[in-house]
């Protein structure tokens, strides 16, 4: 069987980190499959999802990661052609990617005991966020 629903939320921008793990969850919960994967999918360029452990000082640490590893203060070819000043952004999330799966079983997320599923939003500005899930399973 295969269910799809998505998510729809605001986001800062400047690299904000979104837990989404307790309304993915529901979405699982709220499903008739109760074994199987979801996956997700976030539509846009600028940002991207991965696994985390929530907490200020890993959040200030990932922060600082992406700024040591694409800084949002040097030339970007793509901020010479849009004029938009966030080619930084899109830079930072074809790094993370836009698609997750995680597995579940009886209608529960397999996550380690520190690890929530996050969005990161690298763009410049506030943004309205859409993530597609696919829960696929029986």
């Amino acid at each position: 069987m295969v269910v799809t629903e998505s998510l729809e939320f605001s986001t800062m921008g400047k690299t904000d980190i979104v837990n989404i793990t307790e309304e993915v969850q529901s979405k699982v919960s709220n499903s008739k499959v109760n074994c199987g994967t979801v996956t997700l999918f976030i539509t846009g360029s600028t940002a991207g999802l991965t696994t985390v452990e929530y907490e200020p000082g890993l959040l200030a640490d990932f922060k600082a990661f992406w700024q040591r590893i694409a800084p949002d203060n040097i030339p970007y070819e793509h901020n010479e052609r849009w004029r938009d000043g966030n080619g930084y952004a899109h830079v930072r999330a074809s790094f993370l990617g836009p698609s997750l799966a995680v597995p579940f079983n009886n209608k529960q997320l397999v996550l380690g005991t520190w690890q929530q599923i996050v969005v990161v939003d690298f763009d410049n500005r506030a943004r309205k966020r859409q993530i597609i899930l696919q829960i696929i399973g029986e």
